[in-house]
């Protein structure tokens, strides 16, 4: 639960921005209508970042998504198109990936024209082909569904949409809204997974590994099981060698095996941790006192079209990681293909 919630004018202005109203009122949360539609407040008047971070992890702003939203971005090799139905994640990850992706402290912004922006994605899909839509691009919406229900808005809008799909990735568990709605297997409900001293260590404030995976179970069940039927995915990241990094990652397949003892629709998508020299100052200035390794020394530099840089492992490394994932995972999930690695 945020402990700030604001809304400015425009947000007010839109129908679903007043459903958001009524949904944070109904939680008892304190809520303060903005005279402007300038974010304010957010920045520790000393300077210390820390406190910011502290400040804007606390607050929900309800806003309108600027025109530029309906310019939609191209999200390869996860999605066809970016679909952000909110900016900005509650959860306390050490290496997360939004650092230095997203301008000003890192407030959660959930969108009030929704309706809008779900109903722009019709103009980017194409005849004959199943168009994807990733709305967990810059947020976990998941973890602030019970605060918009955008996510329910948005499965019940994709159900009616036979050449497109919605996906999602959460690291939250509260999915009992999700059940009952008419998704016709259009949305992908992905769960971002990792070895226990990782999550552990790394993933603060989000649900626990066994949360997680219980809460895609229910999701991927048939609903003649008491399940929802929903397609389901897992994303394995960040993948890390840790020490004993096999041990620890064979533990999590194993249990992940038997949590999916039925037949279902899966896919696994595998990621390795990354860094920029921008997310890792900020992420430094975040958690000071984190364990996560950030040394350049010993990465492999990889540079995209536009001259950017990330640090990421040495191809020996890189090489034999896949080659083993690949290989557990295909001995227990045989029909569940991997989507991607990176």
């Amino acid at each position: 639960m945020p402990q700030r919630v604001v809304f400015t004018p425009d947000a007010l202005d839109e129908e679903f921005g007043q459903q958001i109203l009524a949904r944070v009122s109904a939680q008892n949360l304190e809520v303060e209508l903005l005279k402007s539609n300038r974010l304010t407040g957010l920045r520790d008047p000393g300077g210390d970042v820390r406190a910011t971070y502290r400040t804007a992890k606390n607050t929900l702003a309800v806003v309108k998504a600027p025109a530029g939203a309906l310019r939609l971005q191209p999200t390869p090799p996860s999605a066809d198109w970016q679909l952000n139905l909110a900016e900005g994640c509650p959860a306390h990850c050490q290496y997360c990936y939004l650092a230095g992706s997203l301008s000003g402290p890192p407030v959660v912004k959930a969108f009030a024209n929704l309706p809008q922006l779900l109903a722009n994605t019709a103009s980017y899909e194409r005849p004959g082909r199943v168009t994807s839509f990733e709305a967990s691009c810059y947020t976990d919406v998941l973890g602030i569904e019970h605060l918009t229900g955008s996510l329910a808005e948005a499965v019940r809008h994709f159900s009616q949409r036979e050449g497109a799909q919605l996906r999602f990735v959460s690291k939250y568990d509260h999915i009992d809204s999700l059940l009952a709605l008419p998704h016709r297997g259009r949305t992908r409900a992905r769960f971002s997974l990792n070895a226990e001293p990782v999550a552990r260590r790394l993933e603060g404030g989000t649900a626990s590994v066994e949360a997680r995976l219980q809460a895609m179970r229910r999701l991927a069940l048939p609903v003649a099981q008491g399940g929802a039927g929903y397609p389901v995915g897992v994303v394995l990241a960040p993948i890390m060698p840790i020490p004993d990094w096999q041990q620890h990652y064979t533990e999590l397949l194993d249990r992940l095996q038997q949590a999916f003892d039925f037949d279902c629709d899966l896919t696994v998508e595998f990621i390795t941790h990354r860094f920029t020299p921008g997310s890792k100052d900020v992420l430094l200035q975040w958690y000071p006192n984190t364990s996560l390794d950030l040394a350049e020394e010993g990465r492999a530099v990889k540079r995209n079209k536009f001259g950017g840089l990330k640090y990421v492992y040495q191809p020996e490394q890189m090489k034999a990681m896949k080659a083993w994932f690949y290989a557990e995972w295909q001995r227990r999930f045989p029909a569940a293909p991997v989507h991607y690695w990176t």
